[in-house]
């Protein structure tokens, strides 16, 4: 097998792109010139980066409200579709109901073979990201025997979720905990769904179809499920008293990995993970449960006095205290990843749409099994 394949494509160059900028050896992202950190200190709304990843540059007043206004408005999900779902398992995984539920979504669309017309596009872009919003807050009302709700149009997307899961006016502090997630994973690079969707697009194919493709490949726990796997460590490890014991226990002497420390780029400490960890601490002082903060925060502490931690390099990324912001804000662990979708569209539409019109995605294999067996017939065999 060739360096190339046994890295996963590591180090191969696929495309040209203007929406983010990473350089993992210095722990920086950068959206379309904009520095991550600035972008969570002035506090953007999540719609600000979707016209920032669209347009590659950020709306006036105006121009946000309108892509607000649009993105609202336009989340509203077909009766059959909400039927459908109703009609699926209710212990479903909910990155599977929200794939069918947006491939369904494609028979709605009425410029579903339209593949060429940008601003065709656009209007499919921000109809899918306030529909993924609907689908995913939908599906838990769903599944628990409630009635989903209507998104309104005159909420943020993060306001209109924590609407649409609760029913009641979206407390401000989990509002700006949700949209400051949305934010920090509004896009990546060439991570892995991000690649399938413009492979996807390269064949001619749908918007739909691509961001079903998106969403197949998030739903792998190395990729999107990577979150809810660090919940499930901090719920088993189970109070900050109990780190040390299990670190030595699992880590050192059973080789276990920390889920949410380490990651495939950064070398340094992860930017998003360095905001979402002062988010997961306010929302633990105003929530009144610190339990998981500083269950986190002392996992930290111990890891990166480990010597194996530190000449790795292996600081918590951005599943780590994303992990606990969401668990705090009271979301189940297996709705973790379908947020990761709400974030990613951004990322995954500007994708789409800058593919749309390029060549055919084919790399080559290298072929490494036999080449010269002789056929036998069947009852020879």
């Amino acid at each position: 097998m060739s360096e190339a394949n046994k890295g996963g494509l590591e180090g191969v160059v696929v495309a040209d792109i203007s929406t983010s900028f990473i350089d993992g050896n210095e722990g920086i992202l950068i959206y379309a010139g904009y520095r991550i950190e600035d972008l969570a200190e002035n506090n953007v709304l999540f719609e600000e980066v979707c016209h920032l990843m669209w347009h590659n540059r950020l709306p006036n007043r105006q121009e946000l409200e309108d892509l607000r206004y649009q993105i609202a408005s336009g989340a509203h999900l077909p009766t059959s579709v909400i039927n459908m779902m109703k009609a699926q398992p209710k212990g479903a995984n909910p990155m599977a109901v929200l794939r069918t539920a947006v491939s369904a979504l494609s028979l709605y669309d009425t410029d579903a073979e339209n593949l060429t017309d940008r601003e065709v596009a656009f209007k499919k872009a921000i109809r899918l990201t306030g529909q993924i919003a609907t689908i995913t807050a939908a599906w838990d009302r769903i599944r628990k025997g409630k009635e989903p709700i209507a998104p309104r149009v005159d909420l943020t997307l993060a306001q209109n979720f924590v609407w649409m899961m609760t029913g009641e006016q979206p407390d401000q502090t989990a509002a700006d905990a949700i949209n400051a997630y949305l934010v920090l994973l509004a896009e990546h690079g060439m991570n892995a769904s991000t690649f399938c969707t413009r492979v996807v697009t390269a064949t001619g194919s749908d918007m739909h179809s691509a961001v079903v493709g998106g969403i197949a490949t998030l739903k792998g726990p190395s990729h999107g499920g990577a979150n809810a796997e660090a919940m499930k460590m901090f719920l088993e490890i189970g109070s900050a008293d109990n780190v040390e014991a299990w670190f030595k226990r699992e880590v050192k002497e059973h080789g276990r990995r920390i889920m949410g420390i380490g990651h495939r780029v950064y070398k340094a400490v992860d930017p998003r993970a360095a905001i979402l960890k002062k988010h997961a601490k306010d929302l633990a002082e105003s929530s009144g449960n610190a339990k998981w903060y500083d269950l986190a925060a002392k996992l930290e502490e111990v890891a990166l006095a480990d010597d194996y931690f530190k000449e790795r390099k292996l600081y918590p990324n951005v599943d780590y205290y994303s992990a606990i912001v969401l668990y705090t804000l009271n979301l189940d662990v297996d709705m973790f990843t379908p947020l990761f979708a709400m974030a990613r569209i951004a990322g995954w539409t500007a994708h789409i749409i800058a593919q749309m019109g390029g060549r055919l995605i084919r790399p080559r294999a290298n072929y490494v099994g036999p080449k010269d067996r002789k056929w036998v017939p069947i009852d020879q065999r």
